[in-house]
């Protein structure tokens, strides 16, 4: 629960503000409906709470709706990004290369655990791998067993991938068992999102050209929205993810039918 604030410019959250910051905390978005009638008041009422928490910087509100985090992320480098919960992609990666079978073909995109994946693949079979992301190229270039198929195009600086009409047409010419591929933002009610529109083009292109679509997406993920919408969560046939995603979206996935891997750091 929160306790009473010290900056005497700042009244004490009450008994309904404290409600409120809880529930989102388990389940991390509640409509202004949803809350007005938990808590018996009327919608106006919850609208000020909101703007009045909102201004503490303690939710975001869209929608008709409160969120505990602001949903919407910017574009960062991914020498930034692959920083960022390191320990939980490597895991993530470690259980996505045990997916990948003898002689198989498949499809790596971009991201920061789409390089965690890489470093995990080992084989002693042949794999084709086909991937616009130069970094994952040159690390699975160094086995001899692999044959690495680089997508060309315009390379996006920021996440070190191809992108754009060349890499697109490239694409459209294979066709392999997965697809793994990494997000900005996951959103059950949104979709799967990045933030640039050419990677979301193509990563719906390599959606098109595999059998089974794998999102590895570290608990950090859910509840975000990049820019780009890539596709909805009923698309995806499996998730790999870490032990700290909220339950409600395991939850929620699972009723959907989709296959949900959790990993231990």
């Amino acid at each position: 629960m929160v306790k009473n604030l010290q900056n005497s410019n700042i009244n004490i959250l009450n008994e309904r503000h404290e409600y409120i910051l809880d529930t989102l905390r388990k389940q991390s978005s509640v409509s202004v409906t949803s809350f007005a009638s938990q808590l018996n008041v009327s919608e106006v009422t919850i609208r000020k709470d909101l703007s009045y928490l909102e201004s503490l910087n303690m939710l975001y509100r869209a929608h008709g709706c409160a969120i505990l985090i602001n949903p919407y992320i910017n574009d960062r480098h991914i020498n930034e990004k692959e920083k960022i919960n390191t320990e939980k992609k490597r895991a993530i990666g470690i259980k996505a290369a045990s997916l990948i079978t003898d002689n198989d073909s498949i499809i790596i995109a971009s991201g920061t655990t789409m390089l965690s994946l890489a470093r995990e693949i080992k084989t002693n079979t042949h794999l084709t791998v086909v991937t616009a992301a130069v970094n994952v190229a040159s690390i699975l270039s160094r086995d001899k067993n692999i044959d690495v198929i680089q997508l060309g195009g315009i390379l996006r600086n920021s996440s070190i991938s191809a992108v754009g009409s060349y890499a697109e047409m490239m694409i459209q010419d294979f066709s392999c068992s997965k697809l793994f591929i990494g997000v900005d933002g996951f959103d059950t009610s949104f979709g799967l999102t990045t933030t640039n529109l050419m990677e979301a083009n193509l990563n719906r292109l390599m959606m098109n050209a595999a059998q089974k679509i794998i999102v590895l997406a570290d608990s950090s993920k859910f509840g975000l929205r990049g820019f780009s919408k890539i596709c909805d969560i009923s698309e995806i046939d499996q998730v790999i993810t870490d032990d700290k995603a909220p339950k409600h979206f395991i939850d929620k996935l699972n009723d959907m039918g989709i296959e949900v891997s959790i990993v231990s750091e």
